[in-house]
């Protein structure tokens, strides 16, 4: 099975959470045939938190695919049960982007002329999807297994087209989890569910210029074998919106692995939450907060009414207005927005470093602050956290990722030392976000208008103080708000024995959505999806069953091959020859060269002067002879003396250390990294400050060919001449580290990671190091990044530099 998003390992919003929490499940009963699908959007393995490649993972089909273009990297999701992930790059087939619509139009009738470029990425990105899963099912599969594909959201949807366009026996589930013209009307402070039958969704989509989005959305809905929805809110807007009856409604399930899991490691991590909590609200309020506080909370994306921001504010507001006497309330909005960091003067101060007379309500520079919805209506209404205000309200606009500067905790790991959350949702297809809050014991408040609302009024039918469903339509704004300010003042209000009864009725209540009640309803839609594709095999009969080949297993004698290094051993005596030989300070000493070319001088001429080739071929015969010539070994000695005093210069170095980077070094003919004039300047840049002692290190690229050498043909025309260097006769040795493994750098490429070796070569007193990616770590194509100085096509030359 498949499943293509792009929310895999790249968090966005809750379908992050729908597809990691169900991958856990179906793990169990798929094992490694659950195969998630998702953009390469972060281009670097070791940045991506929520990724970890794995090059041996499936080698001989990513090989296969690469031959026709498809890069990707395949290894594990960083989530619970670690699932089967390919993260694809789309973006080398950006030149191919018109001629892909076209075929769209031509095939299926998808409108992309309005579509933007954000659109034209997910076009790509669902296309290129859907050549993944061809691929592999083409390189494994025979023909005679179950395959289904399912694709979550708009974004997704050019792979079902591709899939049917290209005739493979894929059944095919698409999954909207709300549809683009519902999010438009909702966006738009347009009344969504007393008028819907109203609208007409193509005419709603052109008035928004979405007409792209919403024109694959209803294809891909069309043409899919199964088209789900996540609540029965959202099917009410997929029925009007979109030219197909929803199949099956698939609700969101959970999967709550992630919550203390003993009574001990909840109390713990519920204390630490709220000693957090209060340390930071006393230092943006400036006074302390006491141990019993009620901490209020909402969390989710920045959509100020779809996600009920401006109840909850109202909410706060009335309660802080009114004539409550209750205990302290601080409320937290956990949103996340545009920032420049956290505020300076706040972490000085809960660093005990700052201001103690500080205080703020914004925990982060906002970009735009003057802009800002939450802080403008903190404005109208007056809420400033005033010193005597029982009532205090902040903006927290930083993704709770653990590194936010200010808490410096994960979401989950302060939601759990909430009192009460609130998410007044009006346009809220499933809502995670009140769901997790139950997992973990806070007692919560959503609305009729969220799909995990309608599912608790219809799928609990017990008393459920843990969680309020507050009915909501398009004119009962203010009953919306009184009843949020009624929980909170509940929750201030209630017993430590009625909190308690609150807080586990909640965790009861989040087991209705746990996956093995949930996943039940997705097996209902897979199936009938295969059931659909086998009714329709006839229009797949192009696609026969491979043979099942049999082999006969035949005895042989083979060869057992073994590398051997051959390596030279000079006379005792002359052993400083091999240093001397690997630091180029000779290239510029005559005294050194004459030493090397006494050796032999008809080999040092052949070598190019190359003294590496000269020790290499010179017989060791001669060196023995060399060693008892005392005329040579006063020479040797004296040139060695010289180089010795020379290099011990180099520990005195106390000049702050210097970065040189460049594409070609000219500094002696035995190492062909250089072309011309800028080789030549950079390679007496290197010298000069080796003559210096400047504490100076070099970085360029080891090329295998170099730059090109001219000859003439037979025909008197110039012709371009590229020889292989053998890196083994060059100036420059590899770069080990402690344990003896040769040192690599690597650097993100669409679709995979290029490594490259390091090799050091010694220029007298300074260090160039260079970079090497001809060797098996990579691909065919990336191995020649570094064949040629300034060779290969304008893509190569942004690789080098890269």
């Amino acid at each position: 099975m498949f499943e293509v998003s792009w929310e895999v390992c790249n968090k966005v919003g809750g379908i992050y959470t729908v597809i990691a929490t169900k991958s856990l499940y179906l793990k169990s009963q798929l094992k490694r045939h659950h195969i998630l699908i998702g953009p390469d959007v972060w281009m670097d393995t070791d940045a991506n938190p929520d990724f970890q490649e794995d090059p041996q993972l499936w080698q001989d089909w990513k090989a296969e695919a690469a031959k026709s273009g498809i890069r990707m990297r395949i290894g594990r999701w960083n989530v619970p049960g670690s699932p089967v992930a390919i993260l694809v790059d789309f973006k080398q087939f950006l030149t191919d982007t018109d001629r892909i619509l076209a075929k769209y139009w031509e095939k299926f009738g998808v409108d992309s002329i309005t579509g933007n470029w954000d659109y034209k990425e997910s076009v790509l990105f669902g296309y290129v999807a859907g050549k993944v899963i061809e691929s592999y099912y083409r390189f494994y599969l025979t023909g005679a297994e179950k395959v289904v594909a399912q694709f979550h959201e708009w974004q997704t949807g050019s792979g079902i087209l591709y899939l049917k366009q290209c005739g493979l026996p894929v059944a095919t589930v698409f999954t909207t989890h709300a549809t683009v013209v519902g999010r438009c009307l909702a966006g738009n402070n347009l009344p969504l569910y007393d008028g819907m039958e109203s609208y007409d969704g193509n005419e709603k989509a052109r008035q928004f210029n979405v007409t792209a989005l919403h024109s694959l959305e209803s294809k891909s809905a069309e043409n899919s074998d199964i088209f789900t929805t996540v609540s029965e809110i959202t099917a009410r807007e997929c029925n009007h919106f979109l030219p197909r009856q929803v199949d099956v409604v698939t609700p969101n399930g959970f999967e709550n692995s992630f919550t203390p899991a003993t009574e001990e490691e909840y109390k713990e991590k519920r204390a630490a939450a709220r000693l957090k909590l209060r340390e930071v609200a006393a230092a943006m309020s400036g006074k302390p907060v006491s141990e019993d506080a009620i901490l209020v909370g909402i969390g989710g994306r920045y959509e100020y009414r779809n996600k009920g921001i401006d109840v909850f504010i109202d909410a706060v507001n009335k309660v802080r207005t009114s004539d409550f006497r209750g205990k302290e309330i601080h409320a937290f909005i956990m949103i996340p927005s545009g920032h420049n960091g956290a505020d300076r003067d706040l972490v000085a101060k809960l660093e005990g470093k700052g201001s103690a007379d500080y205080t703020t309500q914004v925990s982060h520079y906002l970009m735009n602050p003057e802009y800002d919805r939450i802080t403008g209506r903190f404005r109208e209404l007056g809420i400033a956290n005033a010193a005597d205000s029982n009532i205090k309200v902040y903006f927290i606009p930083s993704y709770l990722n653990g590194n936010d500067g200010v808490f410096n905790m994960k979401y989950y790991d302060l939601l759990i030392g909430l009192d009460l959350t609130l998410f007044p949702s009006y346009y809220e297809p499933w809502g995670y976000t009140p769901l997790e809050s139950l997992a973990f014991r806070v007692p919560t408040l959503t609305t009729s208008l969220a799909g995990f609302g309608m599912w608790v009024q219809t799928h609990y039918n017990k008393e459920h103080p843990g969680i309020t469903v507050v009915e909501r339509n398009d004119s009962n704004y203010q009953d919306v708000v009184e009843a949020a300010a009624n929980r909170i003042r509940e929750i201030a209000l209630v017993t430590d024995e009625q909190r308690q009864e609150y807080m586990d009725n909640a965790k009861e209540v989040s087991t209705i959505a746990l996956w093995e009640n949930q996943i039940q309803y997705y097996q209902q839609a897979y199936s009938q999806a295969i059931e659909k594709m086998k009714a329709a095999m006839d229009n797949y009969s192009q696609i026969a069953e491979k043979p099942i080949m049999k082999y006969e297993k035949i005895q042989v004698s083979s060869p057992s091959w073994k590398s051997v290094m051959v390596t030279r051993r000079l006379p005792e005596a002359l052993q400083g020859l091999e240093v001397l030989s690997k630091n180029l300070w000779w290239c510029w000493n005559e005294s050194a060269k004459a030493l090397f070319k006494s050796i032999d001088p008809t080999v040092w001429h052949k070598s190019g002067h190359n003294p590496l080739v000269v020790l290499d071929t010179v017989s060791i015969k001669r060196f023995k002879e060399l060693a008892r010539d005392a005329a040579f070994v006063g020479q040797y000695q004296s040139v060695m003396a010289e180089f010795d005093a020379y290099m011990a210069l180099k520990k005195e170095r106390k000049d702050p250390s210097i970065g040189y980077f460049c594409m070609e070094y000219g500094l002696d003919p035995s190492l062909c990294i250089y072309s011309g004039g800028l080789g030549i300047l950079a390679g007496d840049y290197l010298k000069e400050t080796s003559d210096m002692n400047v504490n100076l290190v070099a970085v360029g690229l080891l090329y295998r060919y170099g730059y090109f050498t001219q000859v003439l043909s037979a025909q008197g025309d110039q012709v371009a001449k590229y020889d292989a260097q053998n890196f083994f006769k060059i100036p420059a040795e590899p770069v080990m580290d402690k344990d003896g493994n040769w040192v690599t750098t690597s650097v993100a490429f669409p679709g995979r990671t290029i490594t490259a070796r390091l090799w050091k070569v010694a220029v007298g007193r300074t260090d160039l190091y260079l970079m090497d990616t001809d060797y098996e770590a990579n691909i065919d194509e990336d191995r020649q990044v570094t064949y040629h100085l300034y060779g290969g096509d304008w893509e190569n030359r942004l690789k080098q530099e890269l």
